[in-house]
């Protein structure tokens, strides 16, 4: 008889002409940085400058320097929902709700065994990117303006890219002069149907070999992306790639955007304590770059500067799965991340600030400088119902996903974070920029190599998604000594560098 994921907790709540070219990537939340570039000015919404240091905050007047009227949402839409003093809107005041709650038997609890890793070869640094951009035709001089201001003010250093290098050499994305083509959408695709399988397996052969799991255990397969798809799936190519059982029960996430690995590890960890002996791989693949193209919007500019590619995956087992690396006694010997429970909510507004559509040159995205003041201005309700009410300072560590360097600032400001706390997930960004989905795993698997984490220490993640959807899970650290028998180890890239 077919079993059901555990049930999901839902908290309910209730333009420039100038010509630019962008990588578009996946619905997510960096834009607060696109209202900075506006005006050509830095500073998150926080007070804080790209490297996490104290700056005068600015007003919002450099927004009418283009023609764009100041406004502030929350003060036409926000007076008929009710939002109290703290800018919180009804819904996030009393829709605290209930959570997915881990079972109070350890045996039947879910937990993240281990977290593997992979990047594309193409090493990209953001000023070369930024140059690339500004030398296309048609950038004007406030055009380069913005590029520069969006660039320089992602707190990104380095990305990857499955399309390689971005310069004269010719290929599918550039000719030889080093000019940007505009694929079909079906070129890009094929492009990801090429390069996503391999760096779906690195990333899985990585987290298997952390696990001490082979690939004969895995009972269950779940995959999550929105940069591309075809049929059969990367489940299906995982299977036969990694020689997983044919019989392993597959499931494919798609098109949820930022948000989608905890819905993903969701479904993993409620197949795991409804199916006892369950191993399931959870792998997380996003090429956002093969989505670049030419653009007029000037929110394709901030895109361009955020946006990275790469491929995660996790082990999530119940809790009676014997841990092959304590010699199969059952004993957790390496750290692992014991699931506590997962929320969902949707804001009562931002539907319209950020989606994710299918064009002919590529998928095309939406995404407003709303975005992180809904973030803002909701997270502390959002969270207090992740923690029914207890202190955020009682959490030992906090992996939110990156969407941008003013999304952190919002989310570090709305629950008065330590800069310690957001160390991780500003790491993650500044090496990698945004991958979409995989990267609040990046995020988690950084904090267990780091061995930053002592056992019974909680781990609160948050992700962002279309909707506005905010998804949330308590995760504790069990075990003793390092989550992997090589702690030292970090992401590899693979695949060919190519343009």
């Amino acid at each position: 008889m077919p079993v059901s994921p555990a049930p999901t907790t839902t908290v309910s709540r209730a333009p420039a002409s100038n010509t630019s070219v962008a990588i578009v990537g996946p619905v997510c939340c960096q834009s607060e940085v696109m209202s900075a570039t506006l005006g050509g000015c830095s500073g998150p919404g926080n007070g804080l400058d790209s490297r996490g240091a104290r700056v005068q905050p600015r007003a919002e007047g450099h927004r009418a320097a283009i023609g764009i009227a100041p406004h502030d949402r929350k003060g036409v839409a926000g007076a008929s929902r009710g939002e109290d003093a703290g800018g919180r809107s009804e819904g996030a005041r009393r829709g605290r709700g209930r959570r997915t709650r881990r079972p109070g038997r350890e045996d039947h609890m879910a937990s993240i065994r281990s977290i593997g890793t992979a990047v594309p070869a193409a090493r990209l640094r953001q000023s070369e990117v930024r140059d690339f951009f500004a030398s296309q035709p048609g950038v004007d001089r406030l055009t380069a303006r913005l590029i520069a201001a969006a660039f320089d003010g992602s707190a990104i250093e380095t990305r990857y890219s499955a399309i390689g290098a971005l310069g004269p050499g010719g290929g599918l994305f550039t000719d030889e002069a080093g000019l940007l083509r505009s694929p079909s959408t079906g070129e890009r695709n094929d492009r990801y149907r090429s390069e996503a399988p391999a760096l779906s397996a690195s990333a899985a052969r990585a987290a298997l070999a952390r696990s001490g799991f082979s690939p004969g255990d895995i009972t269950h397969v779940i995959t999550a992306s929105c940069t591309g798809c075809f049929a059969p799936g990367p489940d299906v190519l995982l299977v036969k790639q990694l020689g997983i059982p044919g019989t392993a029960e597959r499931l494919h996430v798609g098109f949820m955007g930022c948000a989608a690995a905890f819905p993903a590890l969701r479904t993993a960890a409620g197949l795991c304590v409804a199916q006892p002996g369950s191993v399931a791989l959870v792998v997380c693949t996003e090429l956002c770059s093969l989505h670049i193209r030419s653009s007029r919007d000037p929110e394709q500019i901030v895109a361009s500067a955020v946006f990275g590619d790469g491929a995660a995956a996790a082990i999530v087992a119940s809790g009676d799965a014997p841990d092959p690396r304590a010699g199969g006694t059952g004993a957790h010997r390496f750290r692992s991340l014991e699931v506590d429970g997962f929320t969902t909510a949707l804001t009562a507004d931002g539907e319209a600030d950020m989606d994710w559509t299918i064009g002919d040159r590529g998928f095309e995205m939406r995404l407003t400088a709303e975005v992180p003041r809904i973030v803002g201005r909701e997270i502390a309700g959002v969270v207090d119902g992740m923690l029914d009410g207890a202190d955020p300072a009682g959490i030992a560590a906090w992996a939110v996903h990156p969407g941008g360097r003013s999304v952190l600032d919002r989310v570090q400001q709305a629950l008065a974070l330590p800069d310690a706390a957001m160390a991780q997930s500003r790491g993650v960004l500044r090496d990698y920029g945004n991958m979409s989905s995989a990267t609040i795993l990046f995020i988690l698997e950084r904090m267990l190599r780091e061995g930053s984490l002592a056992a019974g220490e909680q781990v609160a993640g948050l992700c962002f998604g279309p909707g506005l959807t905010v998804e949330t899970v308590l995760l504790r650290c069990a075990g003793e000594g390092s989550a992997d028998p090589s702690p030292d180890s970090e992401t590899a890239p693979v695949a060919e560098d190519r343009a």
